[in-house]
């Protein structure tokens, strides 16, 4: 199988699942969100793909995006597959799209590209490319409860 092949019986979808699609792969690989995350998390992202069987074209098992500012700053975010169809190359076809196009449509000259990997993860973002910023740069985080947005 070619690095940017899926295995036959599935397709690669530029964008977005459906909001409950993008939920139900959140509940079962990440942590949950809700339908208002949801909303606002795809239509805030720079870029997307998802991978469906072809029988089912619309009902997606792995999907990525990205969420950047279109010249050099782009997180990867969302990498999620299904666990019945882990294991076949999903996950890298997915993340090879998402880095093909930020190579592509980035603005000239280097782009930062960062993500946050559970542990599983870790020997696909490196056999990607990516590399522990620590000591030079330090990964931090926040969660902050939000109470909505205000109408």
């Amino acid at each position: 199988m070619a690095a940017n092949t899926l295995p036959a019986g599935y397709i690669l979808v530029e964008g977005y699942p459906s909001v409950e699609e993008y939920l139900n792969l959140r509940t079962t690989c990440l942590s949950p969100k809700n339908a208002e995350q949801a909303n606002a998390a795809l239509k805030g992202s720079w870029y997307g793909v998802y991978v469906a069987e072809e029988a089912a074209p619309t009902k997606a098992v792995a999907m990525g995006r990205v969420v950047g500012d279109g010249g050099w700053y782009f997180v990867i975010a969302d990498m999620m597959t299904l666990p019945e169809h882990q294991r076949k190359g999903l996950a890298d076809v997915v993340l090879k799209s998402l880095l093909a196009r930020i190579k592509s449509l980035a603005a000239k000259g280097k782009a930062y590209v960062t993500l946050g990997a559970d542990p599983p993860g870790r020997k696909l973002y490196q056999k990607n490319g990516f590399k522990d910023t620590m000591p030079q740069v330090m990964g931090m985080g926040l969660l902050i409860e939000s109470d909505g947005q205000e109408q």
